[in-house]
C-alpha cells in the first residue's frame, strides 16, 4: 500500500473560498484519535437538505465549475458566464483521465448522507450548504469519474476503498481531515478501518485544514424556516465549548475529545493519564 499524502491544502476561515494559509502538521493517528466515536443516525437524510451548486465568489462559476477547473490537468477556456471548452482530469479513485468534464462527478469527499448521521442532522441549513460546496478546504470535493463515485455511494472506509489501491493512504488521511474540519463523529468500525490503513501507511503527518463554523439548527432540515442555537469552530456539538469545570460534563453536551496541540480546550482540562487527550 503507498501513496503517502503530499500536505493538504490549507484554507481561510470561510468554507466557501479558496484555500489559501499554511498549517503545522501533525501524526494521522493523533487526528483519528479526535474524533469522536459514535454510532451513526440512519435515518431523515434527504439530499435535497444539502443545498448545491452555488455560486459562492458570484464570478459565475459554481462550485462544480470550481472544481473541474482548480483540478485540471491540462486548464480548459472559459467563456461566457462559466462555460468550460477543452482540458483534461484525471480520477484518483480509478485511474481514468477524460477530456470530457460531463463523464466526472465532484464527489463530496465525506458523502452527504455520511455527513448526516455522524453529525449533520443537527446543523442550520446554512451549514449544510457551505459543507456541501467547501471551497475553503481543497481537499472537501474532488471531481472523479462518475462510475468511481457511483461505485463508492454513501460508503465510508470500512465498506469502501478505491480501485487504486496507490490512493488509499491519501484516502483515509483526507477522509480523516475532513472528518476533523466538520468535526464529525466516526462508527467503531469506520474508526478501526481508518487506524489500521493509517498504520499501514506508516503513519503519515497530515496537514489540519481549520476548523469550519457550525451553526446547530434542527428546527427546519430543509432550510424554509430558520433560527440557530450555537455556532463556533469547537468539537463534539459544533458549537464552541462553554468551558465547563469537569469533563464529564463537556461530554455529556457532545464536546470532546481534545487533543494536546491541536484544541485550546485541552488546557482546559485535566489530562489524567497524561496522553494527550482530554475528555475522549
Amino acid at each position: 500500500m503507498g501513496g503517502l499524502p503530499a500536505a493538504l491544502a490549507t484554507s481561510p476561515e470561510s468554507p466557501t473560498t479558496p484555500a489559501a494559509s499554511a498549517r503545522a502538521t501533525i501524526k494521522a493517528s493523533a487526528v483519528l484519535k479526535t474524533l469522536r466515536v459514535r454510532a451513526e443516525v440512519t435515518s431523515g437524510y434527504s439530499r435535497d437538505y444539502f443545498h448545491h451548486w452555488i455560486d459562492a465568489d458570484h464570478d459565475g462559476c459554481d462550485t462544480r465549475k470550481e472544481v473541474l477547473l482548480a483540478e485540471a490537468r491540462t486548464s480548459p477556456s472559459r467563456y461566457g458566464s462559466c462555460s468550460l471548452s477543452g482540458g483534461s482530469w484525471w480520477s484518483a479513485y480509478d485511474g481514468v483521465t477524460t477530456t470530457d468534464s460531463s463523464t466526472f462527478d465532484i464527489d463530496h469527499f465525506v458523502p452527504l448522507s455520511e455527513a448526516w448521521g455522524s453529525g449533520a442532522w443537527r446543523w442550520s441549513y446554512s451549514t449544510r450548504e457551505a459543507f456541501a460546496n467547501d471551497l475553503g478546504f481543497s481537499s472537501s470535493l474532488i471531481a472523479v469519474s462518475a462510475s468511481s463515485n457511483r461505485s463508492k455511494s454513501d460508503r465510508d472506509p470500512a465498506e469502501w476503498l478505491p480501485p487504486n489501491t496507490n490512493y488509499w493512504c491519501t484516502y483515509a488521511t483526507t477522509w480523516i481531515a475532513v472528518k476533523y474540519r466538520w468535526s464529525l463523529s466516526i462508527d467503531r468500525a469506520e474508526k478501526l478501518k481508518l487506524h489500521s490503513l493509517v498504520v499501514n501507511c506508516g503513519n503519515p503527518r497530515v496537514t489540519l485544514p481549520p476548523r469550519a463554523p457550525i451553526v446547530n439548527d434542527q428546527s427546519d432540515p430543509s432550510g424554509t424556516t430558520g433560527g440557530s442555537t450555537s455556532g463556533g469552530t469547537g468539537s463534539g456539538s459544533g458549537g464552541l465549548d462553554p468551558h465547563f469545570t469537569y469533563c464529564y460534563e463537556a461530554k455529556s453536551h457532545g464536546y470532546g475529545p481534545y487533543q494536546r496541540g491541536i484544541d485550546p480546550e485541552y488546557d482546559w482540562y485535566r489530562d489524567g493519564d497524561n496522553d494527550g487527550t482530554v475528555c475522549e
